[in-house]
């Protein structure tokens, strides 16, 4: 397959050392496809290919940048069952998650064709001197992209589209459990019309020396990763050695906050969704789940009914609603966190057991009467369990939910919107889905706060993310 090399100036080439790596289906344990793995000196090749190209591509009109963007976009909704197909192969997910991120990851395009223009300035008076205060955005520089395997289109569409609107060239590093999507949407940015060079992809299973060496190259002035927090601190030790500008989308803690007053039928909606979207193999997943103790009866048995009816299997089968998780070390530390939870106390009300077989798969799981001390309440799950506690004050449900190093994202469900917003502004995330499950959108800046990152992707922000402002002082 020819689309298994690096891509590098536009050209498919199978990398300096000559090395590769399988990529497996995580239902069938199979071997898909052996990739190319990038060594340091295709990292510098790509470099060069991107500073090439982006002196030409800065130089061109906003509009022009906005026009390839868009054609982008429609090649890539006029394709979206072909890359579901894709993400369900490598990554796992049922076929109408794989969609669902399909579309998000396409949508990308659309909202920074749009952006792409909009870098407003300014023309100012200066109070004091009277001097004019002229304030302009401009390309960054050269942008090194790293992304997660729980994402593999969106989390590159997220980060190429607005490096390309702001007139940076790029250099992306794919998780190498899922690199096959992104070097898939190669040939559709060519046809679009992104020059060669502009955007390079390096799968790689040296990873860290990779994007290291990267980050010591002078030209490189931007890191925008997603991942842990962990490896972020890492990133940021080296970044911090050339003073790169960085985006850091990483770890996630999040509570979902159920009050009595809660619409039942939304809060096990909005629920499901928090958890379950992408198997709860996401930094945004509900992981502490808070319902007060006047409602925690029936909300567990509507949640636990509904998971009890989600259909696990392998997601290229359309009846399926969960896939397995992507590997066999992330399907066992979520076993792990489930005994854990149980040797301490909580109640298993479905799944919580590793079926026999072929596949990463792990059922869909509730577990009630979960202690503060378990582990699950304090690391992330990215699995399908949902972990309920109950409260009865809000004072101390405030308290307990945002008893965490991360910051990104929280759940509030209530019919009483004075309250509702109120406990809103006093939770410490980046974001808050209020009566809702789902916040992720590309028009809006996401991002968290503490040890869940630095910046923000989507919206006028995710942009800005990759441009410079520039104040010119000027008399005339």
């Amino acid at each position: 397959m020819e689309c298994t090399n690096l891509y590098i100036n536009g050209q498919w080439v199978p990398g300096a050392g000559g090395e590769r790596f399988d990529v497996v289906n995580p239902a069938t344990e199979e071997v898909l496809a052996s990739v190319a793995s990038a060594e340091t000196a295709d990292a510098d090749a790509a470099l060069d290919a991107a500073e090439a190209a982006m002196s030409q591509w800065a130089a061109r009109s906003p509009r022009e940048r906005s026009e390839v963007l868009r054609r982008a976009w429609e090649l890539m909704t006029a394709r979206l069952d072909d890359f579901a197909r894709l993400i369900t192969l490598e990554n796992g997910k049922a076929g109408a998650d794989a969609r669902g991120e399909a579309t998000y990851a396409a949508e990308f395009f659309r909202w920074f064709a749009e952006e792409a223009v909009r870098a407003d300035g300014l023309i100012a008076r200066a109070p004091a001197s009277g001097a004019r205060i002229m304030v302009q955005h401009k390309p960054a520089g050269l942008a090194v992209l790293v992304t997660p395997w729980n994402y593999p289109a969106a989390m590159g569409t997220r980060k190429i589209a607005p490096a390309l609107a702001a007139g940076c060239g790029v250099v992306i590093k794919p998780a190498s459990q899922t690199p096959l999507t992104m070097l898939s949407l190669m040939p559709l940015l060519e046809e679009a019309g992104v020059p060669p060079g502009l955007v390079n992809v390096l799968p790689s299973r040296r990873s860290g020396a990779l994007v290291d060496h990267m980050l010591h190259d002078p030209r490189v002035r931007v890191i925008s990763f997603t991942g842990s927090t962990g490896v972020g601190r890492r990133l940021l030790k080296s970044a911090a050695d050339q003073v790169l500008k960085p985006a850091m989308e990483l770890g996630g803690n999040a509570p979902c906050i159920v009050f009595e007053d809660a619409d039942m039928q939304t809060a096990i909606e909005g629920t499901m969704l928090a958890k379950m979207r992408n198997l709860g193999e996401a930094c945004t997943a509900a992981n502490r789940i808070y319902v007060h103790e006047d409602i925690a009866e029936a909300f567990t048995r509507q949640l636990t009914e509904r998971m009890m009816a989600l259909k696990v299997g392998n997601g290229m089968d359309p009846t399926v609603d969960v896939g397995p998780l992507v590997n066999a070390d992330t399907r066992d530390k979520v076993a792990a966190f489930v005994s854990d939870a149980v040797a301490k106390g909580a109640r298993i009300e479905c799944g919580g057991a590793v079926p026999d077989g072929r596949g990463f798969f792990y059922p869909p799981t509730v577990l009630s009467n979960v202690p503060e001390t378990a582990d699950c309440v304090h690391d992330e799950i990215f699995g399908p369990v949902a972990a309920i506690q109950t409260f009865s004050d809000q004072e101390d449900v405030i308290r307990r939910a945002n008893n965490t190093m991360y910051g990104l994202v929280a759940y509030v469900f209530s019919q009483n919107m004075k309250r509702a917003l109120q406990v809103c502004e006093r939770l410490d995330y980046g974001m808050v889905g209020l009566n809702r499950g789902l916040v992720s959108d590309p028009a809006a800046p996401f991002g968290g706060m503490k040890q869940s990152g630095l910046g923000r992707e989507g919206g006028h922000e995710g942009m800005l993310e990759f441009m410079e402002t520039q104040y010119i002082s000027a008399s005339w």
